[in-house]
């Protein structure tokens, strides 16, 4: 059942029943990978054809799988932006089913397809590996002068209104007249942001103060 379909040469059935493999594993990929999540139509339209994309780099190649793997991590090299975690996870589930179907294993590639797909939503569902108090993780921006000893200048407000904060980056601005102060902060309870930020203008001389959701760190593909 798990061996290949394809023998020593490639005939008209097994090549349509790969294909049509391939697209529907593509679109329960794709599928999977909108729920409970936020994505794009080009991005979805992307996963669901990618299989069958894959699948025929595959078959060209005779099976070759060094040259065809190569090939196939080259088509999605179009994606210059940094892509999250789960797009990631998605891309490459996506291009297995499609290697393992240009192989001829078309039922490898369905069952480990909708093994990862069962587990991947079961994970989302249960909220797996989610962080505690999320909602109270910032990410804050402070522009300070050059002129100004940072180093402790907020310890007070940080003390009445985080729970926890740490200085993670320092950036140069305006030719070196100013500092950019990027802190990884949790604040000590959600809806005190204005009186956090008006305390710190206060401080600051009234420049730039940025304070965002913090959000988790993107890979490039």
């Amino acid at each position: 059942m798990l061996n290949s379909i394809i023998g020593t040469e490639l005939t008209v059935s097994s090549f349509f029943i790969c294909t049509a493999v391939s697209l529907l594993l593509g679109v329960g990929t794709a599928l999977v990978a909108m729920y409970r999540a936020h994505t794009t139509q080009s991005f979805a339209v992307t996963l669901a054809i990618l299989p069958a994309v894959v699948q025929l780099v595959i078959m060209l190649v005779n099976g070759n799988l060094g040259a065809g793997v190569a090939g196939a991590f080259s088509l999605v090299r179009f994606r210059s932006a940094p892509g999250t975690a789960r797009e990631i996870l998605a891309v490459f589930l996506a291009m297995a089913a499609g290697l393992a179907c240009g192989m001829g294993c078309a039922a490898v590639a369905a069952v480990f397809t909708i093994l990862v797909c069962l587990l991947y939503a079961l994970l989302s569902r249960s909220h797996f590996g989610e962080e505690k108090n999320g909602d109270r993780h910032r990410t804050l921006h402070i522009t300070v002068p050059e002129s100004l000893e940072y180093a402790g200048a907020f310890d007070d407000i940080f003390e009445t209104y985080t729970a926890t904060h740490r200085l993670v980056r320092v950036k140069t601005t305006s030719l070196g007249s100013l500092n950019r102060l990027t802190y990884d902060i949790m604040l000590r309870r959600a809806g005190k942001e204005k009186a956090f930020i008006d305390a710190l203008r206060c401080r600051n001389g009234n420049l730039e103060i940025s304070l965002t959701q913090h959000a988790a760190e993107g890979c490039e593909l």
